[in-house]
């Protein structure tokens, strides 16, 4: 079967995984961007509430992605729940970082023109500082969109959803075809080596 076949045969399902691949991406996205902001706002005015965010953030993105599912298993159990929470912790860095550069960015004159003319704190933040970092905020949601699309693909090790469920499904089938040699010493004090072979078993001396 080549791969035009494979897609032809199989293209509602490829379809159906694709589509919960990027729905499963998207709603830790969702989830990644409001806490990444809240964390952002939090943090932006104190440096070292600020350099805590983002290295926390950043120890976080260090685990390799298996590792952390392998982690989160025994807790959350198997299915969405440890992608869920892989995909939104792994998301935070770039939006965390972003926000708080972002908020740091906006211009003191114009925070003070805004608290003149007597806006609140919340209000200054929602209508002023918010807006004019939003683009960093953008950049940094755009950078973990990218990243987790590609993290998700280890969702299928913890039978979550994805299209990388093909990928994992075809890996038993391909590791049975693959060849395997081990040796051993014929016999023992001996300098003769016997070696054999899987799938197939086969033996000879050496």
């Amino acid at each position: 079967m080549n791969f035009w076949e494979f897609l032809g045969s199989r293209h509602q399902q490829l379809l159906a995984d694709a589509y919960q691949h990027a729905s499963a991406v998207f709603q830790c996205m969702v989830v990644a961007t409001l806490l990444g902001v809240l964390i952002g706002v939090l943090t932006y005015r104190s440096e070292w509430a600020g350099n805590l965010a983002t290295l926390g953030t950043s120890t976080i993105l260090t685990i390799p992605s298996l590792a952390m599912i392998g982690l989160l298993i025994p807790i959350v159990g198997l299915g969405v729940p440890p992608t869920v929470t892989a995909l939104t912790l792994y998301g935070l860095l770039p939006i965390v970082r972003n926000s708080i550069v972002g908020l740091r960015g906006v211009d003191p004159a114009l925070v003070d023109a805004a608290k003149g003319i007597g806006m609140s704190r919340t209000a200054r933040l929602l209508k002023v500082e918010l807006p004019l970092a939003w683009p960093p905020i953008l950049t940094g949601i755009r950078v973990s969109t990218q990243m987790l699309m590609g993290i998700a693909a280890i969702a299928a090790y913890a039978s979550g959803p994805g299209s990388a469920t093909r990928s994992s499904a075809g890996s038993p089938r391909w590791a049975a075809r693959t060849p395997s040699i081990w040796c051993s010493r014929a016999r023992s004090g001996s300098s003769s080596w016997r070696c054999c072979s899987t799938p197939r078993t086969s033996c000879w001396d050496g």
